[in-house]
């Protein structure tokens, strides 16, 4: 599997999660007072999480996704609105684990023609 093993590290999710709110938010044209009010949530921690100092609990992030009309998973991945230095990182270890699947299926796939060869030739 492409992404077994591999890992979104916290920095790159804070910024999704940040971004993602702060790009909803203004698409529906409310401030983050009334994100709050209509969270039931500090306006502190509106500007907290999208400052990227504050994380969430499950029960938050599902209700900041009901408010702005959301699935909780889609606050938590790249979208257009959240371009980020740190998917360069993201990108090279998925590039990383493909290299290293289709090597090992190359390998499981030849290790039998070249395991006969060699039995012939000796």
């Amino acid at each position: 599997m492409l992404l077994e093993g591999f890992v979104i590290e916290q920095e790159p999710l804070r910024a999704y999660l940040s971004a993602n709110i702060k790009a909803r938010r203004e698409s529906l044209k409310i401030s983050q007072e009334k994100l709050a009010e209509l969270a039931e949530v500090s306006v502190q921690m509106i500007k907290g999480i999208e400052g990227q100092r504050t994380w969430v609990s499950d029960k938050m992030l599902t209700s900041l996704a009901h408010v702005l009309g959301v699935s909780a998973f889609q606050l938590l991945i790249p979208s257009d609105g959240a371009v980020l230095t740190n998917d360069y990182a993201l990108i090279s270890g998925l590039l990383h684990n493909l290299r290293q699947n289709i090597h090992d299926d190359i390998e499981n796939r030849f290790a039998p023609f070249f395991t006969e060869r060699q039995l012939k030739n000796n």
